[in-house]
């Protein structure tokens, strides 16, 4: 399995990411802030996890190779990305058809984005939401890249 941790910051969830997928699988660590991708890199090292990959880029900037990840997580960082609906659509173009997206919020986020704005913003970008978690003050979201060949059926 491949899994996509977008705008990862010091790599809170990708090392628990890479144990689970563990050696036949791999994560890539996403990030704009080469800060960030230097912690996540000392703590992958500290892990000895070789199973890892770095993206220094900003969502949104059309780098991520299409149909390549199997999931990908975006953890209360949806408010910092400046052009969401471009970092959404990137990120639905590069997952594989019937694989999900999670976006958490909490609302101690300086940059808290309401379900409805985030629901908004994904399903422009074409995802359906399959679950929902939470309240207002914290939520999760599990939204799927519909699977064209399902729907045409």
């Amino acid at each position: 399995m491949n899994v996509l941790d977008v705008s990862c910051c010091p790599g809170r969830l990708t090392i628990p990411l890479a144990h689970i997928v563990g050696y036949q699988g791999e994560v890539t660590a996403m990030d704009i802030q080469e800060g960030m991708l230097q912690e996540v890199r000392k703590r992958v090292h500290t892990a000895n996890l070789t199973n890892i990959q770095f993206l220094h880029v900003a969502t949104g900037e059309r780098k991520l190779e299409h149909e390549r990840f199997d999931r990908a997580v975006l953890i209360t960082v949806l408010g910092e990305i400046p052009h969401r609906n471009a970092a959404l659509q990137e990120i639905f173009d590069a997952l594989r058809p019937g694989v999900i997206l999670v976006i958490e919020k909490t609302v101690r986020d300086p940059h808290f984005q309401t379900r409805k704005t985030a629901n908004r913003l994904a399903g422009a970008a074409g995802f359906i939401e399959k679950e929902f978690s939470g309240n207002y003050f914290s939520y999760t979201f599990t939204l799927e890249k519909p699977d064209s060949k399902r729907l045409s059926h």
